[in-house]
């Protein structure tokens, strides 16, 4: 949508991106490839239990929960990996808590069956004990607890027995052969911390009004591999973007990795401003001292050209704002992303089509199967050559550091040395539509 002399490379910040790892590239078409981070939300401090199954033993009138065991500490954990370029060797301490878990946060960890509202009406009704050691009489001693109460070591959190008569939360129990072979036919990397899919357009990363099957929703039907505990989101893509998703595989995994999400935006230099984000339309503002603003950085460079007004971009957004690609590239560079209609509805009325032209189109490496689409998610259709051409912007690229192996350092060395903590390079492929619009113009 701008001549290459307009999109000439341009830097939006000087300094050069962090030497941990980087935080994703995406490509678009205006078009461009660039780096894709969001910060997810919702996700709690939580330390998690022995990865074992919970059971729920009878005592007398109680059902025990079992002893509450610290652990790592996902958040310190996140911020020290995010942060070891200048912090090198870090003690254990550091990345362990007692101090964070609360006796609703471990009722609701271990007895992830129970209806939360059912649980929080124990705590206000008094019915919730906690057995735990007192070091003035030298015994375990049965007390109240408040939901509020923080956990210690060894402690157990015990129930009424009639929670035994409440059933367990509905679930949804029809099971799908061909979502299946979809869902995993988008897994581009899985270990027992993290999995990484190559999300399709079209295909809403969370639930929310209007919203039949979330990603999320489907992740945790599909994904879990035998594993006790569901996927969790732990940054986000817009729904008609494609490319790489992460997804911790436990509540220690997610937290940290939001945990270096979280980091790396509060690093990034301030520079362009956009709003808070609450909004449905997100905009530049010139006040940067307004309370309502946000930093955010893009760097980006041109990648191609071609005569009918279309370039490829690669973009390295360096904090994770609300649409942040989009509206820098609408209104901070004037050349919004194809198929972008939010931000850049009055530039496509003037676009060019290419004409015809002769695709060879057979790369379906990390897509899902060809005529599999259970989702009717159209996944053939949007290419510049078609008269409505769909959001063109992908994440690519992504380099993580090894939280599988960070995680399992932390558990068992008492001086945590992460320097040897080395990072993986994922690398999703185009979606069809991109993939056509690529080899339209030639590139």
């Amino acid at each position: 949508m701008a001549d290459r002399s307009l999109l000439r490379r341009v830097i939006l910040r000087s300094t050069p991106l962090g030497t941990v790892f980087a935080l994703g590239k995406s490509r678009v078409l205006t078009c461009e490839e660039g780096r894709h981070l969001y910060s997810s939300t919702g996700c709690e401090k939580k330390l998690e239990p022995e990865n074992e199954k919970t059971t729920i033993s009878k005592k007398g009138n109680w059902y025990a929960l079992p002893p509450f065991t610290p652990s790592v500490d996902g958040a310190a954990l996140g911020k020290t990996i995010a942060h070891r370029q200048t912090e090198k060797k870090h003690k254990a301490s550091d990345t362990t808590s007692t101090s964070t878990m609360t006796a609703l946060k471990w009722v609701t960890r271990c007895c992830p069956e129970l209806p939360r509202s059912l649980v929080q009406k124990l705590f206000r009704l008094r019915q919730v004990r906690r057995d735990s050691y007192n070091v003035e009489v030298q015994q375990r001693q049965l007390k109240r607890v408040a939901a509020k109460d923080l956990m210690n070591s060894g402690d157990r959190i015990v129930l009424p027995v009639s929670i035994q008569k409440v059933p367990s939360a509905k679930t949804d129990s029809t099971f799908s052969e061909e979502e299946m072979k979809f869902l995993h036919s988008m897994v581009l990397f899985k270990d027992p911390a993290v999995i990484v899919v190559n999300k399709p357009p079209g295909m809403p990363v969370q639930g929310g009004i209007g919203i039949k099957r979330s990603l999320d929703e489907l992740a945790a039907k599909y994904l879990r591999f035998d594993d006790s505990e569901s996927p969790r989101l732990v940054h986000r893509l817009d729904r008609d973007c494609s490319g790489i998703l992460v997804m911790g595989r436990t509540q220690l995994s997610a937290t940290t990795l939001h945990s270096i999400f979280r980091e790396k935006t509060l690093e990034a230099s301030e520079y362009v401003v956009v709003d808070n984000g609450k909004s449905d339309r997100i905009t530049v503002v010139d006040d940067v001292q307004s309370s309502l603003a946000q930093y955010a950085v893009t760097e980006y460079e041109v990648i191609g050209s071609s005569c009918y007004g279309y370039s490829w971009l690669e973009l390295s957004p360096l904090t994770g704002r609300k649409h942040q690609l989009r509206v820098h590239c609408a209104e901070v560079l004037g050349t919004p992303i194809v198929g972008d209609y939010k931000y850049g509805w009055q530039a496509h009325r003037n676009l060019k089509n290419p004409g015809p032209s002769a695709l060879t189109w057979d790369h379906n490496e990390g897509l899902p199967e060809e005529g599999l689409d259970p989702f009717s998610l159209n996944l053939g259709n949007g290419s510049i050559l078609d008269k409505q051409p769909r959001l063109h912007l992908h994440c690519r690229e992504m380099v993580l550091p090894n939280i599988s192996l960070a995680l399992q350092r932390a558990k068992s060395i008492t001086d945590l040395d992460l320097e040897d903590v080395k990072t993986i390079k994922f690398d999703a492929p185009l979606p069809s539509h991109m993939q056509k619009s690529w080899d339209a113009l030639g590139s």
